[in-house]
């Protein structure tokens, strides 16, 4: 009897080492425990929380931002170096990597916790989590550590557990981030320890409804009355709470327009403001947009007509009648002799263009729409980088369109075709090593044999397999260094798509060529394209224009021929 009793507390004893801190919904959450507690594997440390201080105090730092470097910690100082295997085994990826929205009080800000599940493969080695969030626009990333104590073992079956983070708070509205959870221990030799996951935050309008963001928000209704050749437009204000202070009118017609900046009184009306738009065109249509005069504000459009203006006669008495027929009557005279002596100077004006209202009319198009130069005296420099695995045709395309972007987007563009010599000197995997780190931006023209294997020469397969995997280990380190990614770009032409992109090039930006030209050149300049009341234009790159140039046309061509090349080879 005694023995039974014995083996019921025995298994009592192990079925409470293995339980975890475990909430209603089924997941497994972070707990306060110490290092000591880890190594010592006592009860109530199977998922603990690291905090940077704990760090600090086992490996004898002073910072206070050791966490935030997101370094994968070594596993034999945190868990102790008794059993130097514990930390040598392989442990795969986790799975299911999710993202979840909590409440929190700041309107500008998001809230995120991430869920995750283990793998199976390698789980009985498990020693914790590491989870990385790196916001994409490149400031510091911050990190989380979580471990087990030292004792416990994991089976297969909890694989099927989900685990989640703390709450990573702070995150701006309607930012980019890329959430990594990587398996502890991580040693070098091993690759796929870890799994990541693009996310955006969410909108104001999201979180915190239409009415109350700045930048979403835009007059809903607007009213338009007509008093004579004058329009009155009425519409609603913004909340005061959004401290929106002016607001702004852009209106088209007959190819002139006009751009009006307006500043209510608030102490009159704090819900509805009317203002007047003169000089307007009798019978023309205008289209207008309105808009709170901040960056990217959302515009509201509405349209009208300016209508023939109406004299609306009143029966005069007949003892007023004869005053006003006789002031007529002089009024007459005076501008028929005024009109006699100005008839030749009429009549030689008649026949010539005024320059002067041409050059005012030039002036007003130049208010609304900045010309961007396309000359710049430090050029950003281009590297880029390609596959020769798709023909000549292809080939030729990239080139074209170095030649299209050294042209006309004020860019110094790198290509390996351009560079022989110097390359036959360093050697083909120093010079793209050399040109990677000397350049201001990477561009990687993505195709379907970018990654084919099987390159006839060394130069086939550095612009395929090798290029990406040295690329994608420059993104990775960025990425852990907290630095900006933007420098990293991929684009693919008409004929490609979007998974021809490597997944080495998941966290680097994306452009379609040549719908993209104008977000490339935003980018290689660090240029906004739109604010209030102006635009960039910059001649040839739109997609509407770029083909009127002959090296826009030889790229457009380019592209045509290898599109069809593409095509006959499949």
């Amino acid at each position: 009897m005694w023995r039974a009793v014995l083996i019921l507390c025995q298994l009592f004893v192990s079925v409470r080492l293995l339980q975890f801190p475990v909430n209603s919904t089924g997941t497994i959450r972070p707990q306060d425990c110490t290092i000591d507690c880890i190594r010592q594997g006592r009860p109530g440390c199977d998922f603990c929380r690291i905090t940077s201080d704990d760090i600090n105090q086992v490996l004898g730092l002073t910072s206070k931002n050791v966490l935030g470097n997101c370094i994968p910690w070594p596993c034999l100082q945190l868990l102790g170096d008794e059993d130097p295997s514990i930390c040598q085994h392989y442990v795969q990826a986790p799975t299911d990597v999710q993202v979840e929205f909590v409440p929190n009080l700041d309107p500008n800000s998001d809230t995120v916790v991430v869920s995750w599940k283990p793998s199976q493969y390698g789980i009985a080695f498990l020693r914790g989590f590491q989870v990385t969030m790196q916001p994409l626009t490149g400031s510091a990333a911050s990190c989380q550590l979580f471990l087990f104590r030292r004792n416990l073992t994991l089976s297969a079956s909890h694989a099927e557990k989900v685990y989640k983070s703390d709450p990573f708070p702070g995150l701006p509205l309607g930012s980019h981030y890329a959430i990594t959870v990587m398996a502890v221990p991580v040693p070098e030799r091993w690759e796929r320890f870890y799994r990541s996951k693009i996310f955006t935050t969410r909108s104001c309008e999201e979180k915190n409804g239409f009415q109350n963001c700045k930048a979403d928000w835009y007059p809903k209704h607007v009213e338009v009355q007509q008093r004579g050749t004058v329009i009155t437009v009425t519409f609603n204000l913004a909340p005061l709470s959004l401290g929106i202070k002016t607001y702004f009118t852009i209106c088209s017609a007959n190819g002139k327009t006009t751009y009006t900046e307006i500043a209510p009184n608030y102490s009159l009306n704090r819900t509805h403001h009317s203002f007047e738009l003169r000089d307007l065109i009798e019978g023309s249509n205008y289209t207008c947009e309105i808009a709170a005069n901040e960056i990217d504000a959302v515009r509201k459009l509405f349209r009208f007509q300016v209508k023939h203006s109406e004299v609306v006669f009143v029966s005069p008495s007949w003892t007023l009648l004869l005053p006003l027929c006789c002031a007529a009557v002089a009024i007459f005279v005076i501008l028929w002799v005024i009109i006699r002596r100005c008839h030749c100077a009429r009549m030689n004006k008649s026949n010539i263009k005024s320059e002067s209202i041409r050059q005012l009319e030039e002036v007003k198009a130049q208010e609304e729409v900045m010309i961007l130069s396309e000359k710049c005296k430090n050029p950003p420099r281009l590297l880029i980088c390609y596959s020769s695995n798709d023909g000549p045709a292809h080939v030729n395309a990239v080139m074209k369109l170095g030649a299209f972007m050294q042209q006309h987007m004020a860019t110094q563009v790198c290509l390996d075709l351009w560079d022989s010599l110097r390359m036959a000197e360093e050697g083909t995997l120093e010079w793209f090593c050399h040109r990677m780190q000397e350049s201001d931006f990477v561009l990687v023209i993505c195709s379907k044999g970018l990654c084919r294997k099987g390159g006839s020469s060394e130069q086939d397969l550095l612009g395929s397999e090798l290029m990406v995997s040295l690329i994608g280990a420059e993104v990775g380190r960025a990425k852990s260094d907290g630095r900006d990614l933007s420098k990293y770009m991929a684009a693919i032409f008409n004929y490609s798509e979007e998974a021809d992109i490597p997944t080495e090039l998941g966290l680097v930006f994306r452009y379609r060529l040549t719908a993209d030209l104008l977000l490339l050149f935003s980018q290689l300049h660090q240029v906004r394209l739109h604010t209030p009341g102006r635009y960039v234009k910059i001649n040839n790159i739109s997609e509407q224009d770029f083909a009127m140039s002959p090296s826009g046309r030889a790229l457009q061509q380019a592209i045509s021929d290898s599109e069809k090349a593409m095509k006959e080879s499949s």
